[in-house]
């Protein structure tokens, strides 16, 4: 069993490809643990001496949502990977806007999450302190600065992959694989990446 970490925000279609591997290989049978991890965008961009995010997590375009999924994924880990999917999808595949309480809604209600419950949480603040706090353990102890970031042990490394796996699970295995074999087993390789894509 491998255990790695991914970190996660719903605005960036990068993170989207990675996770759709990551649960593509899990639905597929691939032997690891994975620790999903939220990290705000929004924060990484806000200027030396302007408020945090976190003390006003309102003007934040990606926040929410992003408190919204780490609540599931700790509250109902049955349905995190469905509604994970889907506040990618809200995003990427359907256009909507992350702050949209009712399109949040209509995704929790999908897989049957207690949406109201969810969201008491977010209002009460609990789930903005976790989702706080593990973002800056990442930038902490990892040197985390994006999404999504694979963490494996001590090492850690930013992935852009640009396919969509759909329901290949094989395909999204070997991705995955591949990356990790990357972390584990090639630490001099600092940057590796193409100068032109295959359209």
């Amino acid at each position: 069993m491998t255990a790695f970490s991914i970190t996660w925000d719903y605005r960036c279609p990068f993170a989207r490809n990675a996770t759709e591997h990551v649960l593509a290989g899990l639905a597929g049978g691939a032997e690891w643990e994975v620790d999903f991890v939220p990290f705000s965008l929004g924060q990484v961009h806000v200027a030396e001496g302007d408020p945090t995010v976190w003390d006003r997590p309102e003007v934040d375009s990606g926040l929410l949502a992003l408190q919204v999924g780490t609540a599931v994924r700790d509250r109902d880990p049955r349905a995190f990977p469905a509604v994970h999917r889907d506040l990618f999808a809200l995003r990427h595949d359907h256009g909507r806007d992350l702050r949209d309480r009712d399109a949040l809604v209509q995704v929790l209600a999908a897989h049957d999450v207690d949406a109201a419950g969810v969201f008491t949480a977010i209002d009460q603040g609990e789930v903005l302190d976790i989702v706080r706090k593990e973002h800056e353990a990442a930038a902490r102890d990892h040197e985390v600065w994006g999404v999504p970031t694979f963490i494996l042990g001590e090492r850690a490394a930013f992935v852009r992959l640009m396919d969509r796996p759909g329901n290949d699970g094989n395909h999204a295995r070997s991705s995955i694989d591949r990356i990790l074999a990357l972390l584990a087993d090639t630490p001099e390789l600092n940057e590796f990446k193409h100068t032109s894509l295959n359209r």
